[in-house]
C-alpha cells in the first residue's frame, strides 16, 4: 500500500526502515542458508559471495574476499579451507602468475545454492518485474548514492569510544 507522499521526512524514514528491514532479512537468508547446509554463518556469507561473484562472471580471490566479509587474511584461510574440506569450493591457479588463487564454487554447492534460493529469487524478479526500467535506474542511482554516502563515512578514522 503507497503511503503519502506529503512529509518528505516521514518519508525519508520510511525509505531508510525498509532498506534496514531488508538488510535485516537478507542476513536471515544467510542464516538459514548456513543451517540448512551445517556450516558457520560466516562461511556461508563467504560462500555467497563466491557464488554471487561467478554468476556475475567474475571470480573472487581470497584477499578480495577477506575484504568482502572483513575478516583477516589468516581467518579467511581457515574459513576456505574448511569450506574446501567439506567440498563446497575449490581454489585454482588460473591466472598467468600462478601465485594468484581463484575461488570457485563446486556444481555440488551451486546446486545445493540454487535449490534453496529459488523460490525467493522468483519472489523478488515477480516484486522487481512491477516496476519500469525508468524506476529501476531511479532507485539504482538512489542506492548507488545511499552506498557512496555509507563509503565515504566509512573510510573516515574511527572516532574513539567515549
Amino acid at each position: 500500500m503507497d503511503q503519502p507522499v506529503s512529509d518528505p521526512r516521514a518519508q525519508q524514514q520510511r525509505l531508510l526502515d525498509g532498506l534496514r528491514a531488508y538488510g535485516a532479512n537478507y542476513r536471515e537468508f544467510s542464516r538459514r542458508f548456513a543451517a540448512w547446509l551445517g556450516l558457520h554463518a560466516t562461511d556461508a556469507e563467504a560462500l555467497i559471495e563466491i557464488l554471487t561473484a561467478e554468476e556475475r562472471g567474475t571470480t573472487l580471490s581470497p584477499a578480495r574476499l577477506s575484504e568482502r566479509i572483513a575478516l583477516s587474511n589468516s581467518a579467511t584461510t581457515a574459513l576456505l579451507n574448511r569450506l574446501e574440506q567439506a567440498g563446497h569450493i575449490v581454489r585454482t591457479r588460473e591466472h598467468d602468475d600462478r601465485r594468484i588463487i581463484t575461488l570457485r564454487s563446486s556444481s555440488h554447492v551451486q546446486t545445493l545454492a540454487d535449490e534453496f534460493f529459488s523460490p525467493l529469487g522468483k519472489r523478488v524478479e515477480a516484486a522487481i518485474d512491477k516496476y519500469s526500467p525508468d524506476q529501476l535506474r531511479q532507485f539504482e542511482n538512489f542506492v548507488t548514492d545511499l552506498r557512496a554516502a555509507m563509503n565515504a563515512q566509512l573510510a573516515q578514522p574511527a572516532d574513539p569510544q567515549p
